[in-house]
């Protein structure tokens, strides 16, 4: 071996000594920098299987070459080896595994418990006494919820300091979005507290009971000749109808996640659609970083554990998914282990669910291609500029010289 040659890494010294339980292996190059990590229930069957002299995968073969250490982490079981693989990645962004670029908190819409309840946008630890709902996809889908109810039901979103401050109604109790429970006089605690019931039960998914109540409400005020307040709920009660007719995803699903998958020229969208409490959350697309060859059912497998296992998911019941993956019940026992009950995967589906994830691939496509049309079109600028510093290049060049024999001419 010459001394520019790279040290190869000895495998046969390090199988030797591999024991044959589960755990987490790390993979280093030469500078000592982590390429990949990856779990196993047998670790020297799996890591062995990177050394055989034919091995398929293109992707295994360039890593191995890179392969300049590793270490092991012995584990008890299959779902502490998930989960230990999972906080590797996330530490160490290793280069040859799939990762999922989404490390922030999942929003929430959070009811507080002061003496006039607010609602508002919440993300982050849940350190605050109330009501939390969600987690929602995105922050977009939050605000869009809290907009809706904001016509339907007048509770105030304002800051603290903001409505302790307040002498008189603001523009939003001339709009009709809140009832002013900061002004004495506009609402009494007993109808504010009432609505806020209602909007804590509407986020539950509960809206035919709600609907209930508020036409209770309008035909005991019309018998009071009230009209005032019998108009009002009466616009309650049409807003939360029509709301019930734009949310016919919901179907009759308490608790689901269905994700819809597009893969090609590696690039991977997998597109979330998330159901709670009969009720559409939002939806989400997200393109995980891919190594090159790797495949279709690597991709989505990393993604499930990483999305899940964040730390920040309500994991559900019940989750569609667009493609088989060789460790499908091992996951599904993870995610169930995590949840502390029982997470069932559905792949195949019929009627109601095979809807759902028609939609989410469809959507998956959609976004793959969007992202695919903006790539090509930065590429396409990147190479007008180019031209463009290249001809500026010449034309100096051009200019230098011309101006260089001129000057010879008149001396």
């Amino acid at each position: 071996m010459t001394a520019n040659q790279p040290e190869q890494f000895d495998h046969q010294a390090f199988l030797q000594h591999l024991p044959s339980k589960p755990g987490v292996y790390r993979m280093y190059d030469k500078a000592n920098k982590v390429i990949y990590v990856g779990k196993a229930k047998n670790l020297k069957k799996r890591v062995t299987s990177y050394f055989r002299k034919n091995v398929d995968s293109a992707k295994t073969q360039t890593l191995v070459t890179h392969i300049a250490n590793i270490d092991i982490t012995i584990v008890t079981s299959e779902t502490e080896a998930f989960l230990l693989e999972n906080n590797y990645i996330k530490k160490y962004r290793p280069r040859y595994n799939v990762v999922l670029r989404d490390d922030k908190s999942y929003p929430f819409i959070f009811i507080s418990q002061h003496e006039h309840p607010r609602i508002s946008f919440h993300r982050g630890p849940k350190k605050y006494k109330g009501e939390y709902f969600g987690p929602y996809p995105s922050a977009w889908s939050v605000r869009e919820s809290l907009r809706s109810m904001q016509k339907i039901f007048p509770i105030r979103q304002c800051e603290d300091n903001y409505y302790r401050a307040r002498s008189r109604p603001c523009l939003q109790y001339q709009m009709k979005r809140c009832s002013a429970p900061c002004v004495e006089g506009h609402v009494s605690d007993e109808e504010y507290n009432e609505q806020v019931t209602l909007a804590s039960l509407f986020l539950k998914g509960k809206n035919t009971q709600v609907i209930g109540t508020l036409v209770q409400r309008m035909e005991q005020a019309s018998e009071q000749l009230n009209f005032e307040s019998a108009a009002r709920y009466r616009d309650q009660i049409s807003a939360l109808r029509k709301i019930q007719e734009q949310q016919f995803v919901a179907g009759t699903q308490q608790e689901l996640d269905v994700f819809g998958f597009a893969f090609r020229n590696g690039i991977a969208c997998i597109f979330g659609i998330f159901i709670r409490d009969n009720q559409v959350l939002g939806s989400k697309s997200f393109f995980p970083k891919v190594p090159k060859n790797s495949t279709a059912e690597e991709v989505f497998e990393s993604f499930i554990l990483q999305f899940y296992l964040a730390g920040n998911k309500l994991i559900p019941k019940q989750i569609v998914l667009p493609i088989k993956f060789e460790d499908m019940p091992s996951v599904e026992a993870v995610l169930s282990t995590e949840a502390k009950y029982k997470v069932q995967f559905y792949e195949g589906v019929r009627d109601e669910k095979r809807k759902y994830l028609q939609i989410a691939n469809n959507n998956a496509e959609n976004s793959l291609e969007t992202q695919q049309n903006q790539q090509k079109s930065i590429f396409a600028r990147f190479s007008d500029l180019e031209k463009k510093l290249e001809l500026d290049s010449l034309s100096s060049a051009w200019s230098v010289s011309t101006f260089r024999i001129l000057r010879a001419s008149k001396q």
